[in-house]
């Protein structure tokens, strides 16, 4: 199989779908890599790396989905790049389709086969191409959202772990998953007083046997909710539905309860955002104020640290990637019904359930597909 890998071309996105050592082994597997040049750059990795690997250096995107019997990205195919899909191409890559009905409908013409990362599932019911970014996201929701509370950037002026006689700032986390977790874990190291707020009493228990100390669970009940955001300096947004659209956890009408300079960072944009007032916002502008209540919802808040999120990535889609190579898609879905739960798209229709009914769209099923 021609695998090919383009540069991404989402604003300040700078990670890669293919590192060098990915591409040596798919390379070792008997397929063909070509990559777009400089496509790896802003992960540190030079045209010189991927040719050591073995892969061939084309010169434009075109060339590559033209090329090319499986895309492999990081993010969405952008507007120009879904037109160069094609039908019978394999496109491997994160999509998040359910806010996203443009993209939807450009995947459905194009008659590709669209695999998301994000709905790929592993054995203990958990989302293995998803959770790398998630970890990344979940420890960089502290950091952006410290620095988003500093006065010069329109925050409240109060530092994360507050010094002897003033006390730390108070920092609600909603969702108690993967990021949920990793941003709790961030912001009590760096001395925040931590709330993880969930619906889910096994996950709470496993959390107080876990971090018993470090932080504290509370049930997520709207009230309770309110309660504490009322009295929060942060309030990180971290609720996963896959492959879902995220569900509206703060009003705007609450905005006003809340405290003058205090912070959202929805983690959960990529889904449409959890919270009423959030839309998407890129590394170069990423915040603005609603109500004197400060948003950050950039959309690919790895990409900040694209080097390690690449890496990450490349670690937990090799597999897959390999298995989509040797066998093709159909034989690779019907070995493996976790990468099967990652078909979004087929020949022109919708695959994935949660999309469909947030965007209204016929769904059939997956299975079906590969028996066809």
């Amino acid at each position: 199989m021609k695998i090919g890998c383009p540069k991404e071309i989402k604003p300040q996105e700078f990670r890669v779908g293919m590192t060098p050592n990915a591409a040596q082994e798919a390379i070792n597997h008997g397929h063909e890599v070509i990559i777009e040049t400089m496509a790896g750059a802003g992960s540190g990795f030079d045209d010189a790396a991927y040719v050591a690997a073995g892969a061939t250096i084309l010169q434009t995107a075109p060339e590559i989905f033209a090329a090319a019997d499986m895309i492999v990205k990081v993010k969405e195919p952008q507007a120009g790049e879904r037109k160069m899909l094609r039908e019978g191409q394999i496109l491997f890559t994160y999509l998040h389709l359910a806010p996203d009905p443009d993209q939807t409908n450009d995947l459905l013409a194009s008659g590709c086969t669209a695999i998301a990362y994000e709905t790929v599932t592993d054995r203990n019911g958990g989302l293995p191409l998803l959770a790398p970014m998630s970890e990344v996201a979940g420890k960089l929701a502290p950091q952006v959202g410290s620095w988003t509370l500093q006065k010069a950037n329109g925050g409240r002026g109060v530092l994360m772990g507050g010094v002897p006689g003033v006390g730390p700032a108070k920092v609600v986390v909603i969702g108690g998953g993967v990021v949920g977790t990793h941003a709790a874990r961030v912001a009590a190291g760096m001395g925040a007083d931590v709330t993880v707020l969930d619906r889910s009493l096994p996950r709470m228990r496993y959390l107080d046997d876990a971090f018993g100390g470090v932080f504290r669970t509370g049930f997520a009940s709207a009230g309770y909710t309110a309660e504490l955001v009322e009295q929060a300096d942060m309030v990180v947004g971290a609720v996963l539905v896959p492959g879902a659209a995220a569900p509206k956890l703060l009003s705007r009408a609450q905005l006003s309860d809340m405290k003058p300079g205090a912070v959202l960072v929805d983690v959960a944009i990529d889904q449409g955002g959890c919270f009423e007032t959030s839309h998407a916002t890129t590394h170069q502008d990423p915040i603005y104020e609603v109500d004197g209540i400060m948003h950050y919802c950039v959309a690919n808040m790895p990409g900040a640290v694209a080097r390690t999120a690449t890496i990450a990535l490349g670690n937990a889609t090799m597999p897959f990637l390999l298995a989509l190579a040797d066998k093709g898609w159909k034989q690779a879905c019907r070995d493996d019904e976790h990468l099967l739960n990652g078909l979004n798209v087929h020949a022109g229709q919708l695959t994935y359930y949660a999309v469909g009914k947030a965007l209204g769209i016929d769904v059939v099923s997956p299975q079906l597909m590969i028996k066809s």
